[in-house]
């Protein structure tokens, strides 16, 4: 990344984000060290200013934070780390150092969408979803037709629970039939996005 650690005395700011959700989990110090070790380890390292020394954030907690991106800014001197968490990120308990809820919300379905993705190659009796893959696109298509009818029944009651529990139910059925057609709701958002007249 060719970064500008010689501007701030060999530390550079870290954000680290949760890579579903999009929240701002909490801001470190890396040094070149530090950078070294996220990329090899897998889990985020810092810099510790007040120890002086390498620090993996959940060395004592257990609450790791897993690599998934590092990015540079545009200067060079400033990282964006995508991770996710193992659990609260600041050392108050909370979800993170800014004391806001790390609730993924409509987020979740990426965090969804990857779990069906890695169901698509285990053995086919280890889970439902790995067992619809094993039943091929014509099993799955009827089952996102099936979910999409029951909606409809439900939709002219006046129980919302049921309702959002079929809702539930079409959602996660079209996300393993996107996954099934090598496409992704990211690709449909666009589509929409494409349509958007603003």
């Amino acid at each position: 990344m060719n970064l500008d650690f010689d501007k701030s005395q060999g530390l550079i700011p870290a954000i680290v984000q949760d890579a579903h959700s999009h929240k701002v989990l909490m801001l470190g110090y890396m040094n070149e060290a530090a950078l070294e070790q996220s990329r090899q380890s897998g889990k985020v390292t810092f810099y510790s200013r007040s120890k002086q020394r390498l620090w993996t954030k959940g060395e004592t907690s257990g609450n790791f934070l897993e690599v998934v991106e590092i990015k540079a800014d545009c200067d060079r001197d400033t990282l964006l780390v995508r991770a996710v968490p193992a659990g609260p990120v600041c050392h108050t308990g909370a979800d993170t150092c800014f004391g806001e809820e790390n609730d993924a919300g409509v987020g979740f379905l990426t965090q969804l969408a990857a779990v069906i993705r890695s169901r698509k190659s285990a053995p086919p009796g280890s889970s439902y979803t790995a067992s619809l893959f094993e039943r091929g696109i014509n099993k799955i298509a009827q089952k996102v037709g099936e979910e999409a009818v029951e909606l409809i029944i439900e939709a002219k009651d006046d129980n919302k629970e049921l309702f959002e529990n079929e809702c539930a139910d079409l959602l996660y059925h079209l996300l393993v039939l996107l996954e099934a057609k090598g496409s992704s709701l990211e690709a449909v958002a666009a589509v929409l996005q494409g349509r958007h007249k603003g």
